[in-house]
């Protein structure tokens, strides 16, 4: 048995530093989408649900994909049309709900591309830009045979065209692109709209992608019980000082901290924490401390670190007007992320 340690660390104390070199090599797959160890994620890997045509689809269409990212990169080098003529980049664009597989095939479609590459979320990508400049962006992943994007997303249409820009900018050096989408599944028509979208939004981009449709339900949620009761502030501070590597952190403190501290920095935050307690958790009202708290999900859920919580379910964080608005899909996202985590952290528990 664990004897108890000395009062856990907090999140709220560390305050990482990255540096730019760094920045853009940790622009690759989560842990848990590693093509090493029993649990390699590669195209061999994904199981395609016999009732969603869909998927093997998507299955043949990523395995194409990165053998021509492979011939596009020429064994190394950059393959050349006529007189000094660089090849354009290829594209793929993935569309379909939460918890179909997408990331798993843009994990794969990583893994079978050759050096250099990256990989990362929308969001990732553009606080990239946002700490390290455009240019600087540009020079920094023009190198690559292919960038893997993460979640495309569409709520912002500043972001969405400086990343159109940022694409049309590698792509004309010969980078290729390939992205998934973060569309709600069981809505008529959704999924084909942001599709469409995402053509038109990129419009110089728009010859350049191939679109393909993944459908199916959320495997996070697929015959799983409900969200798991908070704990009492006691358990909870308990079983935090217990736990080898664990924080414990006041939630609203938490939310202060993330204020000071720039999105890019949130994977080092939790960088080599084993598992997160939050005291006090409560719906939260503001749009901004609302999105800070997906980006904090999206590295907790990249780090697979399970997380349980006093005061209000974890599934309660986004209130009902949030869900109605323009933000919707991301805070579903995260909620299904932070649900699983809270899983597993009740099941080692118990």
């Amino acid at each position: 048995m664990t004897s108890p340690s000395s009062t856990p660390a907090r999140l709220a104390d560390r305050n990482p530093v990255i540096p730019p070199d760094q920045l853009v090599a940790q622009l690759v797959p989560p842990p848990m989408f590693d093509d090493a160890g029993p649990n390699a994620v590669s195209f061999d890997s994904y199981l395609p649900d016999p009732g969603q045509p869909s998927q093997a689809a998507a299955v043949a269409a990523a395995r194409t994909f990165a053998e021509r990212v492979r011939q596009l990169r020429g064994g190394g080098k950059w393959r050349l049309f006529g007189k000094g003529k660089q090849a354009g980049g290829a594209g793929l664009y993935l569309d379909g709900g939460f918890g179909v597989g997408k990331t798993h095939l843009l994990a794969s479609i990583y893994h079978g591309s050759p050096a250099p590459k990256s990989f990362g979320t929308f969001v990732e990508l553009t606080h990239l830009v946002g700490a390290l400049g455009f240019n600087n962006t540009v020079e920094r992943l023009a190198g690559n045979s292919v960038l893997c994007i993460d979640e495309f997303e569409l709520d912002d249409p500043g972001d969405t065209m400086l990343v159109s820009r940022l694409l049309s900018e590698l792509t004309a050096r010969g980078v290729s692109i390939a992205a998934t989408s973060n569309t709600l599944p069981g809505q008529l028509g959704e999924g084909r709209f942001a599709a469409q979208d995402f053509l038109r939004v990129i419009k110089k981009l728009a010859g350049l992608f191939e679109t393909i449709r993944v459908d199916g339900p959320d495997y996070r949620h697929r015959d799983l019980p409900p969200a798991p009761e908070p704990i009492s502030s006691a358990e909870l501070a308990g079983r935090a000082a217990a736990a080898p590597g664990a924080t414990l952190d006041d939630f609203d403190t938490l939310l202060a901290h993330l204020e000071r501290l720039h999105p890019s920095r949130y994977g080092a935050l939790v960088d080599g924490v084993r598992e997160v307690f939050i005291d006090n958790l409560h719906p939260v009202s503001d749009q901004a401390v609302a999105l800070r708290m997906v980006v904090l999900a999206d590295r907790l859920y990249d780090a697979s670190i399970p997380v349980t919580v006093s005061g209000a379910k974890l599934d309660e964080i986004f209130t009902a007007d949030m869900l109605d608005g323009g933000y919707r899909k991301k805070y579903l996202r995260a909620t299904s992320r932070l649900l699983a985590l809270s899983r597993f952290s009740a099941q080692s528990a118990a």
